[in-house]
């Protein structure tokens, strides 16, 4: 069994709050199964974290959201001092991270995502690229960070200067209608399908992290050949990127055509895949893992068990 584990938070995404919670919560979560966990709150200064990770512990749970801490970087850290840590490795973190990549990966699995271009920021300003609605979003962030869906008769530009701090790149999407879905993997595993109601607008990162202001149904009331759906898809995307450990997968699930004849099912289209998913209090995987009588504190410890060092 492993002995002393140190939890990397905060991180300098965008994600940063967020990921102080998560780790708190983890510490503490692992402390209760018998692990010496060492909070280690990340910034800048890459010489200071090798520091606090000397002598070395028996492995990293990271808990680090957004770019660095969940793109490859950290990971590859990690790899150079030989830790064992929790999530997926660098390769599969840098792919997942760029979900223009990512979408081109699982594609080959056969899992069906929305239409999407990249495009320059300059190019968005001028004219459309394409029939409205559409979202955009930043190719690079997680958590839903500088998502926006836009609508029919929004006179706002497409992309807001004053807001968008993302770089000149922007990833466009089709807008697909209906049903906010993910479902979490652990391991070989894919544990639930949650539906996820937000209570104004649509599950943004507020909705996520802040507010609350969103409702989650696990399991999802989608019917069975909607469940198998989501559950095989999202499994797919995990062992296609090469994900290991927890993963979770966003879906939409556009069932707006069932009232009028429509397919059985509907139509299923991944969106994403977060590598290392949110354990806020208010979290999915949590939540799903709840569902099936895996308590949070042994999540935390399964993960730390399957960590590894892939050099």
């Amino acid at each position: 069994m492993t002995r002393r584990v140190a939890v990397l938070m905060g991180g300098i995404s965008a994600e940063r709050e967020v990921s102080l919670v998560s780790g708190r919560a983890c510490a503490k979560a692992l402390r209760e199964a018998g692990y010496e966990a060492v909070e280690v709150e990340v910034g800048r200064d890459l010489a200071a974290l090798v520091q606090a990770l000397s002598p070395a512990p028996d492995a990293v749970f990271n808990a680090l959201h957004g770019r660095w801490g969940e793109d490859g970087c950290v990971q590859g850290v990690l790899e150079l001092l030989h830790i064992p840590y929790t999530h997926s490795g660098v390769m599969a973190s840098a792919l997942a991270m760029n979900k223009v990549m990512a979408k081109r990966v699982v594609a080959g699995a056969g899992v069906v995502s929305p239409t999407g271009l990249i495009v320059r920021r300059e190019e968005l300003r001028k004219h459309e690229v394409m029939e409205r609605p559409y979202v955009i979003k930043p190719p690079n962030e997680g958590s839903s960070v500088g998502v926006r869906i836009v609508r029919e008769g929004d006179n706002r530009p497409a992309v807001d200067d004053g807001a968008w701090e993302f770089g000149e790149e922007v990833l466009v999407e089709q807008f697909i209608p209906g049903r906010e879905l993910t479902v979490a993997v652990m391991g070989e595993r894919a544990l639930a399908v949650t539906e996820i109601r937000a209570i104004q607008g649509f599950y943004d990162y507020d909705a996520k992290y802040t507010d609350g202001r969103a409702t989650h149904l696990v399991p999802a009331p989608i019917g069975t050949e909607a469940t198998e759906a989501a559950l095989s898809a999202a499994l797919a995307a995990h062992q296609a990127l090469g994900c290991r450990g927890v993963s979770r997968s966003d879906f939409r699930y556009d069932d707006t055509g069932l009232e009028s004849g429509g397919d059985s099912m509907g139509k299923l289209y991944w969106l994403e895949v977060n590598t290392q998913p949110g354990m806020t209090p208010l979290s999915l995987v949590p939540e799903q893992a709840a569902n099936l009588g895996i308590s949070f504190t042994e999540l935390c410890a399964w993960m730390v068990e399957d960590a590894a060092c892939e050099a």
